[in-house]
């Protein structure tokens, strides 16, 4: 598998030696840059087993397996073993990842945020940071071309550990060089940001790209 898409950490502009100058920007994936429907996948898979939309989604999506596949801790087979069983699903792995995949699609809003984040690289150092597993990264790296506007992708699966857990934040910190109140960050869930706050990271609840640019003309930011 080839790695995640990475460049090495860009010159920083000339900030003032003020410590709360923001140096870099910390995007979530989901429902920002690139919007998704779980029950796409649901409905799809109840059609080869006995279970109904809701509770294939029920399992899918809030089970400690998801959790465990998004960092990293079953491989793709493992997970589509459980997962079969669970589900008593009627078909073989190479015609499940489809289904599990092709839940993603990109609205005006996406493409707006997009082209403020590539807008924002020229000044700042931008960071992807997402819970995601390895099969949903791959599909959306070759299938929606976003992850060009950051110098760094930070994934879950990855570090072995999902947010809000206080460890990716830390770790997407270091990655970044800076401390955390240099750092910008949005995140459409508030738990996620709640707890990035406690570590002192400016972090703002993604509602939408007008809101967004608010935010960051707020904390400082040039978005020209």
């Amino acid at each position: 598998m080839a790695p995640p898409l990475r460049s090495k950490l860009i010159t920083l502009p000339n900030h003032s030696a003020d410590n709360h100058v923001i140096k870099a920007i910390i995007f979530d994936l989901g429902n920002v840059l690139v919007d998704f429907d779980h029950t796409i996948a649901a409905k799809k898979a109840s059609k080869f087993s006995d279970k109904s939309p809701k509770e294939i989604f029920s399992i899918f999506f809030n089970s400690e397996l998801i959790s465990l596949f998004e960092e990293g801790k079953v491989t793709p087979i493992e997970f589509f073993s459980k997962i079969k069983k669970l589900l008593n699903l009627k078909l073989d792995y190479d015609k499940f990842v489809p289904i599990w995949n092709e839940i993603f699609f990109l609205t005006a809003r996406n493409h707006e945020v997009y082209n403020l984040a590539k807008a924002l690289k020229k000044h700042y150092v931008l960071a992807l940071l997402s819970n995601i597993n390895i099969l949903h990264f791959e599909y959306l790296k070759n299938k929606f071309p976003v992850f060009d506007a950051f110098h760094h992708i930070v994934t879950s699966f990855e570090l072995g550990v999902q947010k809000p857990k206080p460890e990716i934040y830390q770790r997407t910190i270091g990655i970044l060089k800076v401390k955390p109140k240099e750092a910008f960050y949005t995140d459409d869930r508030l738990e996620l940001i709640d707890k990035s706050r406690e570590m002192g990271i400016n972090s703002f609840v993604f509602k939408n790209p007008m809101q967004l640019k608010k935010d960051l003309l707020e904390s400082g930011i040039n978005i020209d």
